[in-house]
């Protein structure tokens, strides 16, 4: 057991899932995992591990922002010995070509997060997903036809920022849209040895204002899941 995650060595798989929502991660254990067994429900983020066509496979809720997964994917590599973690949340498109439920696959997580400063490198860090995961789900999403867009989000700290056309900026370096955890996810992977990808499904809008419930972000986002889970 760790501070947050009251599970035992060997109650969690190798693979990942991680929701922010601790709902969606019951929700992907109920609807898709054989025999789901409940490792972990301190602070209320339920953790699953059960089989999907056979492989072995969990999910773990892990709240919002780039503190909150710090914490948990640093304790799932370090004293679980978690290989692979897929992120599947939902992100703010930047693009007016990036529509409400497009699903993103980051390539790369730029942020306005002091996150890697405690590495005190002598330059800037770019958090890099694994090429190894990238490959697999954008196969995984052509095989079921499902459109994906991959290049470079942004993680960003702040959601209700103090100036509302900052996202332009970013925007006009083509990053595709905004989330709040997949940078502290690649930073954790690349320092502790193991995989990280973000799958992402667009919620609403920035562009167009276009946006969805929080019933249907917990509930009907499920062609992102059905990519990571091939991904065990």
């Amino acid at each position: 057991m760790t501070v947050h995650i009251g599970a035992k060595k060997g109650d969690i798989a190798e693979t990942i899932l991680l929701p922010g929502d601790p709902l969606r991660a019951r929700f992907v254990a109920e609807k898709y995992l054989e025999n789901p067994v409940c490792y972990n429900e301190v602070r209320g983020m339920y953790g699953y591990t059960g089989h999907y066509k056979g492989k072995r496979i969990s999910v773990q809720g892990t709240g919002m922002g780039m503190p909150s997964i710090g914490i948990y994917s640093h304790e799932l590599i370090a004293d679980y010995g978690v290989k692979n973690l897929i992120r599947i949340g939902s992100c703010g498109s930047f693009n007016e070509n990036i529509k409400v439920r497009d699903v993103l696959l980051a390539m790369s997580a730029s942020t306005n997060s002091n996150y890697a400063s405690q590495y005190e490198l002598p330059g800037t860090f770019a958090p890099t997903a694994s090429y190894e995961l990238l490959e697999k789900a954008k196969k995984a999403a052509d095989e079921k036809s499902i459109p994906v867009k991959v290049g470079n989000i942004l993680s960003s700290d702040i959601f209700y920022d103090a100036n509302p056309d900052a996202w332009k900026k970013w925007a006009a370096l083509g990053v595709m849209g905004v989330e709040m955890e997949a940078a502290a996810l690649y930073m954790n992977a690349a320092k502790l040895g193991a995989n990280a990808l973000a799958i992402l499904t667009v919620s609403d809008s920035l562009v167009t204002h276009e946006l969805t419930t929080s019933e249907e972000r917990e509930k009907t986002l499920t062609d992102m899941i059905e990519i990571a889970l091939e991904l065990a």
